[in-house]
C-alpha cells in the first residue's frame, strides 16, 4: 500500500511540474499584435513582380496597403527598418497534417484518419488543434500557411487550408476546402509485393468499381437533391460540389501507370477542378501530365526514389521535369511536426533542375493559386493579406535565419517550444548549493 501511495505521488508531482512551469512563464508570454506596420530598407521578393531593392511594404488592418521602391510611409504608422535584409511572401506546404496530429506513437494524438473507406463528409477543419505544439516551430521557418488533409481509404475526407495563427480553427480557416481521394492502385506498398500482378490487377479493380459507383451516386443525387423524396446521405452529399464544379478534388496517385489511369479517369467524369497529388513518378509521364492541364502538388521531395533501378535523385529532380513540361507544380512535405522542412524540400529541387525561381513560386503563388487562395496570398502584393517573412537572406540555405513574422497582418512573436528550450538551457541558473554539492561529490 505504501508503495502505491509512493507511486501516486510521483505521477502527482509529474502532472503538477508541467503546470508549474506554464505559471512561471505566464509573465514572459509574447503575444501577436496588430496595427500599422511600415517595413522598409528591404529586398522585397514580390513572386508576382519581381524583386524590388531597398523597397517599403505599408501593412493596414492586415492587408497589404503599398509594396514599392518609393513608397510614403504613414505618420501614424509603427515602423521596422529591416537595413539589407529580404522579405518573402509567406510559405505554404501543400499536403500536411499539421494540427491533425501531435504524438505519432499515441493514436489519441492523431485525428486525421477515419474508420472506413468512403467518409469525403469528414472535415479536417474541425478536428484541427490551435494550440498544437509543432505550429508556432513551423511558422518560426517562414511557412504561413498549409493544406492540412485527412488520410487513409479511398475517400478519405475534406481538407482545409489553414493559416497558423489563431485560437479557432475558424479564425486559422484560410478560405478553401477540397475533398481528398486515393487512387486505386496496382503497384507500391509491401502488401502489393506478396500479390501476383494478375491479383494486384483484380484489387485495383475492385476498388475501382466502389470508387466509381460513389461518383455515380453523386451525380444522381446532383440531380435530385432538391426532390422531397432525396433523404440524406452524407458521404454522397459532400461529393456534389466536386459533380457542381464548386469544389476542388485532390487525387492522390504516385506510379506512373497510375498517374496515366487517374488522367483517363478524370477526362471521362469530366470533373473541372481536380488536382494531382503525390505524382511520385510523374517524371516519367511529365509531357501526358502537361497535355491533360492538370496541376500537381508533389513530395516530399527529400525522400528516396520509388523503384530500386532508380537514380539517387530521382525524387529531387521530380518536379523539375514536371515543371520544365508545362505542369503547374507546387510542393508539400506530407508531414506533421517537420512541415518546417518545406524551404529544403525547395532547395533540393531547385538545385536538382527546378532552378531558384520556379521552387520559390512552388511554395508560394503557384501553391496558393492550386489550393484556390491566390487572390489573399502567395505574393507581396496591394490588396493581399499580409503573410510575410522577413530574413536574412536565402531561405532555402540552412544558415539564413528567419527574423520577424506576419499572418493576417498581425506580427507572430518569434517563439516555440524548441527555442523556448535553447534558451532555457543556453542559459542555465542552477543554485550555488547544487553546484557545490556537485564538486564534492566529484571529490569523493
Amino acid at each position: 500500500m505504501k508503495n502505491i501511495r509512493t507511486l501516486f505521488a510521483a505521477l502527482l508531482m509529474l502532472a503538477i511540474i508541467p503546470l508549474m512551469s506554464f505559471a512561471q512563464e505566464d509573465d514572459q508570454v509574447m503575444k501577436a499584435r496588430s496595427g500599422k506596420f511600415a517595413l522598409t530598407n528591404a529586398k522585397i521578393y514580390t513572386v508576382t513582380n519581381g524583386i524590388i531593392e531597398n523597397g517599403t511594404i505599408i501593412i493596414n488592418n492586415g492587408i497589404i496597403e503599398a509594396v514599392g521602391a518609393n513608397v510614403s510611409i504613414p505618420a501614424d504608422a509603427e515602423v521596422f527598418d529591416y537595413q539589407g535584409k529580404e522579405i518573402y511572401p509567406g510559405m505554404i506546404d501543400g499536403g500536411t497534417t499539421l494540427g491533425l496530429a501531435e504524438i505519432g506513437s499515441i493514436s489519441e494524438a492523431n485525428d486525421f484518419r477515419e474508420f472506413g473507406t468512403l467518409t469525403p463528409q469528414m472535415q479536417a477543419l474541425t478536428a484541427v488543434n490551435p494550440n498544437s505544439t509543432a505550429i508556432p516551430v513551423t511558422r518560426v521557418s517562414g511557412v504561413t500557411t498549409v493544406w492540412t488533409m485527412p488520410r487513409g481509404g479511398v475517400l478519405s475526407g475534406t481538407a482545409a487550408t489553414i493559416n497558423l495563427f489563431g485560437y479557432t480553427p475558424d479564425q486559422m480557416f484560410a478560405g478553401s476546402k477540397g475533398i481528398v481521394m486515393n487512387f486505386p492502385s496496382t503497384g507500391g506498398g509491401r502488401r502489393f509485393r506478396r500479390l501476383s500482378p494478375e491479383e494486384a490487377k483484380k484489387r485495383q479493380e475492385r476498388a475501382l468499381k466502389t470508387v466509381n459507383a460513389a461518383w455515380d451516386k453523386a451525380e444522381l443525387y446532383a440531380k435530385l437533391e432538391n426532390s422531397d423524396e432525396v433523404r440524406s446521405y452524407p458521404e454522397i452529399e459532400a461529393l456534389v460540389p466536386v459533380v457542381k464544379g464548386e469544389m476542388m478534388l485532390f487525387i492522390e496517385a504516385n506510379a506512373a501507370k497510375d498517374i496515366v489511369a487517374t488522367i483517363e479517369w478524370v477526362k471521362e467524369r469530366g470533373y473541372k477542378q481536380v488536382i494531382l497529388t503525390g505524382v511520385a513518378e510523374g517524371w516519367r509521364v511529365a509531357d501526358q501530365i502537361a497535355e491533360s492541364g492538370l496541376p500537381v502538388i508533389t513530395g516530399p521531395v527529400q525522400a528516396i526514389p520509388t523503384r530500386q533501378s532508380d537514380a539517387y535523385d530521382a525524387a529531387y529532380a521530380n518536379p523539375g521535369i514536371m515543371s520544365k513540361a508545362g505542369v503547374k507544380v507546387a510542393l508539400r512535405t506530407m508531414d506533421s511536426e517537420n512541415v518546417r522542412n518545406l524551404p529544403y524540400h525547395a532547395g533540393f529541387a531547385a538545385a536538382y533542375g527546378m532552378g531558384r525561381e520556379e521552387a520559390l513560386k512552388a511554395i508560394t503563388i503557384n501553391a496558393a493559386e492550386i489550393l484556390g487562395i491566390g487572390d489573399q496570398v502567395g505574393s507581396i502584393e496591394v490588396g493581399k493579406k499580409a503573410n510575410i517573412f522577413v530574413a536574412t537572406g536565402d531561405p532555402f540555405e540552412t544558415a539564413t535565419k528567419i527574423t520577424d513574422l506576419f499572418i493576417d497582418g498581425y506580427k507572430v512573436p518569434m517563439t516555440s517550444r524548441q527555442i523556448r528550450l535553447y534558451d532555457e538551457f543556453l542559459n542555465r541558473t542552477p543554485s550555488v548549493d547544487k553546484d557545490k554539492k556537485a564538486i564534492d561529490i566529484k571529490k569523493r
